[in-house]
Order: structure tokens, then C-alpha cells, then sequence
């Protein structure tokens, strides 16, 4: 007679299958535990959303730069960060903007949901440890070209950056860049005031630190900003709080228009009307001639006079009177690298503004940062060939490419001989900024980057 027992069930649950495609592994002081076709695991950069690592995909045989959000939902600030970021990265699709390859968590449920790991794109240096070298115009208006390039695709979007510094822009030793870390992104749609969350220091607009409303064009001060570290091989403004930030600012730039001041809250406008009042520094001034490369004899060479006109036109107090990001790529010193199919690139599908709005629990956070997960495994082949999922991985930014290791730690060739300012040496490169190159060679891969422009 039969014993009536259950049958054994030799089919897998799901969670059990999910499993089986993970492992785990000690990176320095971390646990990744992730797909087993990402191998050979080295920390490359951390901050205080969690640690990146570099990796060889088995699958599409390339290397990766892999982030671990270590409990994003933490408190509400990391979840809502952590929400824009992979959100952004999942809408944008440009060249010069960081691409999302696979995302994933170990997890099973919402209940056990603790860790959420973005694949990206490996580049070989940030631009902190390119911006000191001797960059000629060709490599320097190459590189701002496609800041350029990847902030109007964001702008089309309606999202404004608010945080572009040295350590969110990283290169390849081709010159090729691309911008990243979107956790502070914002719609364009809304007005907003400052934030002590808003943008390294150094990078700061005016606009920022005084606490008016700002737009599309505060993402342009900091590109100036950027450039000008270029130029100078200092930081521009090292401002040591807000109020030092103003002061280094019109100290060198000089004190703004009545007209400025008539657009500020009343305490602030009191606050810098009581200030001395500073004339400035001509741009020759601040940026002479000894700062640039040399000029060669071709009659369509780059000049240090058109790199100091658009330096003019981005370092602008005034946000009404500042370039806006069409006008910065129609530049003389830009439009010699000008093609359509990057200028003007398909936009990104429209950004929900009412999720700069929303104010939830960290609990509510933890469910909607979940559910984009789930979301995302749901519709692309995070395990590869033979996965779950649907056919071909990655995000609608797939297109990523094999990086070599590199490190430009070293300082090729400083810079001297700038009017007004402090001369700090090096780019900001904040507790919180997270990197996404490799470091595990030589200074030879940034050096590479300093002379790796040749499409013109």
C-alpha cells in the first residue's frame, strides 16, 4: 500500500533560485554579495552612500564598476538620494553621461530588502586627478565640450545636476568623459532654496549660497568653475564656509549690481550690502596669458583670449546675465567639436517633478526603492545568457565598454602666476563623492587622458 506522504518537490522556489546565482566576497571592509558573473572584486572609491568596486563581467567580458548602496533607506535624506540616482539612471541615455549596465539586490523580499548594487561603466581617472596636468586646448575644449554635451542632455530633461565637481566627472585615456552621480539632482520644474546638501562648496553658484531661487544655468557656474581649476591648477574659490564662499567670489569677480541685490531676501540682501565692495579682477587678470598652453601656428588654433571669453560668460554672479548650456556649445572655443548627433541626442523621457516633492518614511522609501529594483530585474536579463528576464541586459544606457586600469595620482606640469585668489592645489574632492575609475596601475592612464583628443 502506498504511503500517503507528499510527494518530494524537486522544483526550486524562486528565492531559492535567486540564491543560487549569488555569491559572496570581503572587499576591504565590506561584504558584496552579488551575481555571480561579476569576478575579481577591488574597491576603487567610497563614500557615505557605500563603496564602489571594480569587477570583470563574465558575461559581456568587460570590466565594471560596481556600487553598492549599503541600506540606502537609512534615513530619509540616503533614501531620497538614493531614489533620484538610480531613477535618473535608469531615464538618461547620452554618451557623456554614465551608463547603467545591471542593477540587482540578493534580497528576497521587501521585509529582507538591506542593499541595492548598480552596475556601471568602469572609466579609467576622475578628472581630480587629470586637472593638474598640462592640458592644450585641443584635450581642454574637448573635455568641456562634453560636459557640455551631457548637461544639455540632462537640461532637456528637465533635471538640473546641482552637483557637478571634479570627482562626479570621470575619463577615459581616449579624452572621452562622462558625468555621474545623479543623488542630488533635481526637476527644473520647481524653485527651490538652498540646501546644505546642494554642491561641493567650491562649486557653488551665487545663487546657492545666497539662497535665491535657481535654474538650468547654476550647473553652468560650476562647469566655469571647473574650467578655471583647469587653467589654473587651484581651486577658484576654496571658501571654508558660505559666508567665506561669497567673500572669495566677489573678491575676485567683484561685488554684483544693485540690481542683483534688489533680488534677494531682505536679511541677505542686508548681509551683503554691508559687505566692503570689491571691483573685481579683469579676466586677463585672473587668467593671464603664462596660465595657457601654448599656441601653435594653425590658422584655426584654439586661443587662450577665446578659453577666457567663455570663462567669462559661465563665471558670472548673475544668473540672469550668465551663458546658458546652447549658447556654451555655440562658443568658438567649443563649436570646433560641434556634431549634431551629440548636441541635440534624443532627450530622455520627461522626469517625474512631483518626486521632488514627495515626502515619505523611510519605511514608504524603502518600498519604492524596492520596487524599482524589482521593477528592473523584472524587465532586463540581469543573470545573462540563460536568466530570467527579458533578452539583452543593461538599462536604456547599455552601451558600456571595456576599461583599462589606471591611476593619475601624479601631477604633470602645476600652474602659476594667477591674479587674486587663493591658489589651492588640487580639486575638491569631498567625503561624499564616490569614484568610478580604476586605481590600480600608474599615473600613465590620466597622462594618457591629457593627450588623448584627436577627432577634430
Amino acid at each position: 500500500m502506498p504511503l500517503l506522504s507528499p510527494r518530494p518537490n524537486h522544483k526550486m522556489s524562486a528565492s531559492t533560485q535567486k540564491s543560487a546565482h549569488f555569491y559572496t566576497v570581503e572587499v576591504g571592509d565590506a561584504r558584496f554579495t552579488i551575481l555571480k558573473r561579476y569576478q575579481n572584486l577591488k574597491p576603487i572609491g567610497s563614500g557615505a552612500q557605500g563603496i564602489v568596486c571594480a569587477a570583470y563581467d563574465s558575461v559581456t567580458q568587460q570590466n565594471v564598476a560596481i556600487k553598492k548602496l549599503s541600506r540606502p533607506f537609512q534615513n530619509v535624506t540616503h533614501a531620497k538620494r538614493a531614489y533620484r540616482e538610480f531613477k535618473l539612471m535608469k531615464l538618461v541615455n547620452h554618451k557623456n553621461i554614465i551608463g547603467l549596465l545591471n542593477a540587482f539586490t540578493p534580497q528576497k523580499t521587501l521585509e529582507d530588502f538591506l542593499d541595492l548594487y548598480i552596475v556601471m561603466e568602469l572609466m579609467d581617472a576622475n578628472l581630480c586627478q587629470v586637472i593638474n596636468m598640462d592640458l592644450d586646448h585641443e584635450r581642454m575644449s574637448y573635455l568641456l565640450y562634453q560636459m557640455l554635451c551631457g548637461i544639455k542632455h540632462l537640461h532637456l530633461a528637465g533635471i538640473i545636476h546641482r552637483d557637478l565637481k571634479p570627482s562626479n566627472i570621470v575619463v577615459r585615456s581616449d579624452c572621452t568623459l562622462k558625468i555621474l552621480d545623479f543623488g542630488l539632482a533635481r526637476s527644473a520644474g520647481t524653485s527651490f532654496m538652498m540646501t546644505p546638501y546642494v554642491v561641493t562648496r567650491y562649486y557653488r553658484a551665487p545663487e546657492v549660497i545666497l539662497g535665491m531661487g535657481y535654474k538650468e544655468n547654476v550647473d553652468i557656474w560650476s562647469v566655469g568653475c571647473i574650467m578655471g581649476e583647469m587653467i589654473r591648477g587651484g581651486v577658484l574659490f576654496p571658501g571654508t564656509d558660505h559666508i567665506d564662499q561669497w567673500n572669495k567670489i566677489i573678491e575676485q569677480l567683484g561685488t554684483p549690481s544693485v540690481e542683483f541685490m534688489r533680488r534677494l531676501q531682505p536679511t541677505v540682501r542686508s548681509y551683503v550690502e554691508n559687505r566692503p565692495r570689491y571691483a573685481g579682477y579683469s579676466f586677463e587678470r585672473l587668467f593671464p596669458d603664462v596660465l595657457f598652453p601654448a599656441e601653435s601656428s594653425d590658422a584655426n588654433r584654439l586661443r587662450a583670449s577665446q578659453a577666457r571669453d567663455l570663462l567669462s560668460k559661465m563665471l558670472v554672479i548673475d544668473p540672469q546675465q550668465r551663458i546658458n548650456v546652447n549658447d556654451a556649445l555655440m562658443h568658438p572655443y567649443i563649436n570646433v567639436w560641434f556634431d549634431e548627433s551629440e548636441v541635440n541626442a534624443p532627450p530622455p523621457g520627461a522626469w517625474d517633478q512631483s518626486v521632488d516633492d514627495r515626502e515619505h518614511t523611510v519605511e514608504q522609501w524603502k518600498e519604492l526603492i524596492y520596487q524599482e529594483v524589482i521593477d528592473y530585474e523584472r524587465t532586463h536579463n540581469t543573470l545573462g545568457p540563460g536568466g530570467r528576464g527579458a533578452a539583452g541586459g543593461g538599462g536604456a544606457n547599455s552601451s558600456g565598454s571595456s576599461a583599462a586600469a589606471g591611476n593619475a595620482s601624479g601631477v604633470v606640469g602645476g600652474k602659476e602666476g594667477s591674479t587674486g585668489g587663493s591658489s589651492t592645489t588640487g580639486s575638491a574632492q569631498d567625503d561624499d563623492s564616490m569614484q568610478y575609475s580604476s586605481n590600480s596601475a600608474s599615473s600613465a592612464t590620466a597622462s594618457a587622458a591629457a593627450s588623448g583628443a584627436s577627432r577634430r
